[in-house]
């Protein structure tokens, strides 16, 4: 049995998130259909992470196990070509049989893109969001280094999800202007719990208006409550950048 490990890029628009859901199209169940068609049998598709309703990836990283013959660079032409174009496979490799994609990743890197100009695009509406009011970007980047380090991170992920625990360590932050008016807030780490990075940006963005100093970011941290966080920003400005496993 071979283990293979697909790369994938999706905007993930016109998706109702990752996991495979009865009666609504998902990422997962697409690419498990396409593989179907290709090697004649089912398989289980496990992703490095489930990511939302209209969230992004540049490079998800998902394997599953196949007794198929076909030579392993023809993987990502077979099933792009039996796919919407919305998905893409962009590389494919066989692995070692115990390679997990969750279970053996180490680091993620999620990107969140804010347009801060004045009338926004319509062009890249799906792919960010819009917040017309200028924000302090100094503020935002002083900010962002409270929550580097090991953290109670329960302040910041979605009310009545269930964690077996909140603690998740914050490898790297970084708010990064860019010259087209747009900001972007990447963040390192060894997980992230259910909304946590949108939650954390919607935090940021609280800075950057002047709502909250940076120097509260500790105080909000220390205090595990939820209200306290900034408002959970849209999911269109989210996307999964990098997936590491050394």
């Amino acid at each position: 049995m071979r283990n293979i490990k697909l790369t994938i890029e999706y905007d993930g628009k016109d998706f109702n998130g990752w996991q495979k859901q009865p009666n609504k199209l998902n990422i997962q169940g697409t690419i498990e259909k396409a593989i179907e068609r290709i090697t004649g049998k089912e398989v289980e598709l496990m992703a490095s992470g489930r990511t939302d309703r209209g969230v992004h990836a540049l490079a998800q990283v998902a394997n599953f196990k196949t007794d198929s013959k076909l030579p392993i660079e023809k993987f990502p032409i077979a099933i792009n070509s039996n796919i919407k174009n919305s998905i893409r496979i962009k590389d494919a490799e066989e692995v070692d049989e115990n390679f997990h994609s969750r279970l053996s990743c180490k680091k993620k890197t999620y990107r969140y893109v804010i347009n801060n100009s004045k009338y926004g695009s319509s062009i890249y509406r799906n792919l960010e969001t819009h917040i017309p009011v200028k924000l302090n970007v100094n503020k935002m980047k002083e900010a962002i280094k409270y929550f580097e380090g090991e953290h109670d991170f329960k302040a910041f992920k979605a009310s009545g999800t269930s964690n077996k625990s909140s603690v998740r360590t914050i490898y790297k932050g970084e708010v990064i202007k860019k010259e087209d008016e747009r900001i972007w807030i990447e963040l390192t780490g060894n997980g992230f719990l259910y909304n946590m990075v949108r939650i954390i940006a919607g935090t940021l963005v609280d800075v950057g208006l002047g709502k909250i100093e940076p120097i509260e970011i500790k105080d909000i941290i220390k205090s595990k409550d939820r209200q306290k966080a900034g408002k959970t920003l849209a999911p269109q400005g989210l996307f999964l950048v990098k997936v590491e496993y050394k």
